[in-house]
């Protein structure tokens, strides 16, 4: 009698537990319905995250052909209202910015490692001080000063280029990356780093390790299983990047931070800039949107440092592949390019800064690139209260993302949104800004988006001055994306020596 109720027992605890566990994976994926919102059917625990595995902008494409401009979906348990309904995203991104719309996905601070006060993840008084102590690096007459830094780093790019055999396939990344980096760490530390003939240089071989993430990974699969293990696991000493790879760049940093204190620097880079304005912990405490303060703890200085330099490798040079790609692969529009340039800079004549600017067919060209491939394909939001948008009811805590890839591909928006046509961004068509947002919109927008471009449009031209840019067997038409936004095949082009230069 004891052996069966002990059996029994048992039993009734294996059942209680498969019975709660299950309803901890379903649970939460009832959210879109009470609301009255429809969606992709989730799966107990995963959600719909499993879909990714086709391409999150494949799965959001399909999404909005079959559900329409708000639908929700999981990651995990975790719900997400997407939305591509055009006062919706006015209200999200502008409008309600400051009182609804502020912060994006919390990021739990262990997990991150020491660069949790990085711009992109802070939230709320914290990320009004950062990026109102930002925003001043980013003018016109900062990137002015900048420009000739920008140059420098621009020529030795073309001349690197010029020792590769005229005949032989570039991996177009590979070569643009060490450029960005290059000029991001003179910009920002007044460090020549010269990854471009150094390719095996420890801050390019570290920074790699950054972008070798995946979805699939079985701390991030832990983690949309069980978000609420995050705090634990970091505790525990997990990471979401290599800690070796994060205690590098930290003590790096750290290292040229303390140079820059120590010595009466020269040129004012955007480092000597943060630590010109460095306020104390407790300073940065007080502040608050009734007395406001500017400037930067000497952790939140690290933390920018380390933003700008993977924005530097990995968001400008992929974003100069995709653009190269798209002029290769259409000629016409190359050719008109390199028209302009030679107008502008006849001879080859050196670049400037106000000449640059004026370039109007290279802007549309970028934008045109940008909208095929943005910088950011999807936008997050965090809704900081209950409110009702366009009759929609968002609850408080809801994360909310707008896919700036589907919309910039929306055929009700874009005549032939598959193709490139430079042509859409003339000045007269005069395009409405909530239907391009390459770099995010509003006030949280990528606060080094003019110095992204104007990096952008001086190699473009650079390169342009001096070569041709053809498609050869090895690049992959049509170009197909990863889990990731990545292409799946490197993209391979030849670049060839333009007569004229030799003249």
């Amino acid at each position: 009698m004891d052996i069966f109720s002990y059996v029994s027992v048992t039993w009734s605890l294996v059942v209680l537990v498969i019975t709660l566990l299950y309803i901890y994976g379903v649970w939460p994926h009832g959210f879109f319905k009470k609301l009255g919102i429809p969606g992709p059917r989730p799966w107990p625990f995963f959600g719909t995250f499993l879909s990714y595995i086709k391409g999150f902008q494949n799965f959001d494409t399909e999404c909005y052909k079959k559900y329409g401009k708000v639908w929700g979906i999981y990651d995990g348990r975790l719900p997400i209202l997407m939305v591509l309904d055009h006062e919706m995203i006015k209200s999200i991104m502008v409008k309600d910015c400051y009182s609804v719309f502020t912060n994006r996905r919390e990021m739990n601070k262990e997990l991150v490692g020491p660069f949790s006060d990085g711009i992109t993840v802070v939230k709320d008084e914290k990320w009004r001080r950062i990026r109102g102590s930002l925003s001043p690096f980013f003018t016109s007459g900062r990137l002015k000063e900048i420009f000739p830094i920008a140059e420098k780093y621009g020529d030795r790019f073309i001349e690197n280029l010029k020792k590769r055999s005229p005949d032989g396939p570039v991996k177009v990344k590979d070569v643009f990356a060490p450029f960005s980096m290059d000029v991001v760490a003179s910009a920002s530390f007044s460090v020549d780093i010269d990854s471009i003939n150094n390719p095996d240089d420890p801050f390019g071989a570290h920074i790699k390790k950054f972008f070798n993430f995946s979805f699939f990974s079985p701390l991030f699969l832990f983690l949309v299983l069980f978000p609420s293990a995050a705090g634990i696991l970091g505790k525990m000493g997990f990471s979401m990047f290599a800690k070796s790879d994060m205690e590098f760049f930290y003590t790096s940093l750290k290292k040229l931070k303390d140079q820059h204190n120590n010595m009466n620097h020269k040129r004012v880079d955007f480092m000597q800039l943060m630590i010109q304005g460095q306020i104390s912990d407790h300073q940065a405490e007080s502040s608050s949107e009734e007395q406001p303060i500017k400037g930067l703890t000497d952790h939140e200085i690290l933390s920018q440092s380390f933003i700008f330099m993977l924005g530097g490798y990995e968001t400008t040079s992929t974003t100069l592949t995709f653009l190269l790609y798209n002029l290769a692969t259409n000629p016409d529009c190359l050719n008109k390019l390199m028209k302009e340039i030679d107008e502008m800079f006849p001879h080859g004549a050196p670049v400037t800064y106000d000449a640059l600017m004026k370039l109007e067919y290279l802007e549309m060209v970028i934008n045109e690139s940008m909208r095929l491939f943005p910088t950011a394909p999807r936008l997050e939001r965090v809704c900081k209260k209950t409110v009702e948008l366009n009759g929609i009811t968002i609850p408080k805590d809801t994360l909310v993302t707008i896919p700036a890839y589907v919309l910039h591909r929306d055929p009700q928006l874009w005549e032939s949104p598959e193709e490139f046509r430079p042509e859409r961004f003339s000045p007269e068509n005069n395009i409405d800004p909530y239907l391009f947002m390459p770099f995010g919109l509003g006030p949280r927008n990528c606060v080094g988006m003019r110095f992204a471009l104007m990096i952008m449009k001086l190699v473009v031209v650079k390169l342009l001055q001096n070569f041709n840019v053809e498609t050869c067997k090895e690049t992959q038409i049509p170009l197909q994306l990863d889990t990731l936004f990545r292409p799946k095949v490197p993209v391979t082009l030849k670049f060839t020596p333009r007569a004229h230069k030799e003249e």
